[in-house]
């Protein structure tokens, strides 16, 4: 059986699920390709994957015809439903939401999108993310739909120890970020923060990941401008497009520097890099963005500051940091959590299921 997954660009999340999505699904016997539509820098990460990269129909509807897909799984672009019916794909195509931004985003994009989705849609599949499946039940409420946790690559993503000692060196403090520069990620409120922290901390360190070659409008020169209104430039790494094959080292360095992932999104779909982080023994501290709440239990696995306001988060952030026992007790829940939950041979089992369910694939 073979599946494509298309999506805008190689790139965050999606990336890290396409690539997982290859090898949890190869081992239950369903091949799996990507296609995006633009190039971008999570392409570095996909070398043994097969995928596509073009925007012309022609060569779309070539990849489609050599393909013969049982199946196609469109994430996040409603338009590209009515695309490939257009093109001549006759099989199902499956509709994804993964995060689509804040609420009052995700519940435009449904709200518009909701059209495409019933006309040239077979069924459409999320996270079980509760602002999600609302948006779901208001607005494809006569479509089939289905529910499935992503997965975290929990071989690769783990405590590396002394292998990441290197990296920081001097055995300062980290806080760290991984996100876009955009709204819904919220950096200007990690800056604060951490402008808070250093200020009680003269040996913090910050270091932040993200993708260059992706920001809102304005917003990267809203960034450099703040970090210096902030005087945070001494303390502050920037990281872009890293191989996602390294990042288990820079989480293990910053878990084992005594600090901490931060993540200030309004709203996550899942949260990839909160999961990872956990995955590798590095505690998080989050704002209480719906998709984590499957990762966080709070003064459990990890932490939570409601509030979303720079006095709470430094007082969690400074418990999670010097509270020993509890942060020693929330490394070890926190690992645990997600090696229970989030194994590819469980989500390869989700899909499946659905496949049977849309009769794509016959009951075994």
């Amino acid at each position: 059986m073979k599946l494509l997954v298309t999506y805008f660009i190689p790139s965050g999340g999606i990336e890290t699920l396409n690539r997982l999505r290859f090898h949890a699904l190869r081992a239950v016997g369903i091949e799996v390709h990507a296609l995006y539509l633009w190039n971008g820098a999570g392409r570095q990460n996909m070398a043994d994957i097969p995928h596509f990269v073009t925007n012309n129909d022609h060569e779309i509807q070539t990849v489609l015809q050599a393909g013969r897909y049982d199946a196609i799984i469109v994430t996040c672009d409603h338009l590209m439903l009515q695309r490939l019916r257009g093109l001549g794909y006759t099989g199902a195509l499956i509709y994804e939401a993964q995060g689509l931004g804040t609420k009052e985003q995700a519940t435009g994009t449904l709200a518009f999108g909701s059209t495409f989705i019933r006309a040239f849609a077979n069924a459409a599949i999320s996270t079980p993310t509760s602002h999600l499946m609302e948006l779901f039940q208001t607005y494809l409420g006569d479509l089939p739909r289905f529910y499935v946790q992503n997965m975290i690559d929990t071989n690769q993503f783990i405590h590396l120890g002394p292998a990441a000692a290197a990296l920081n060196p001097s055995g300062a403090p980290i806080i760290g970020w991984i996100g876009r520069l955009e709204r819904n990620k919220n950096w200007p409120l990690f800056l604060d923060i951490c402008s808070v922290l250093a200020s009680v901390r003269p040996e913090l360190q910050i270091w932040m990941f993200e993708d260059a070659t992706i920001s809102e409008p304005g917003e990267r020169e809203r960034f450099h401008a703040r970090i210096h209104e902030l005087n945070l430039t001494q303390r502050l790494t920037v990281r872009s497009n890293l191989p996602h094959s390294h990042m288990p080292l820079y989480l293990t360095a910053i878990g084992d520097s005594g600090g901490l992932l931060m993540s200030t999104s309004i709203t996550e779909g899942f949260g990839y890099a909160v999961a990872e982080a956990m995955s590798c023994r590095c505690p998080v501290l989050s704002t209480d963005s719906d998709g984590v709440r499957c990762f966080i239990d709070h003064n459990r696995t990890g932490k939570f500051f409601y509030s979303s306001t720079v006095p709470e988060a430094v007082q969690a952030a400074s418990e999670l940091m010097d509270n020993l026992p509890l942060r020693s007790a929330i490394r070890d829940a926190a690992d645990q959590h997600i090696r229970t939950h989030f194994s590819p041979s469980r989500y390869a089992a989700d899909i499946v299921n659905i496949l049977v369910a849309l009769r794509l694939r016959p009951y075994v």
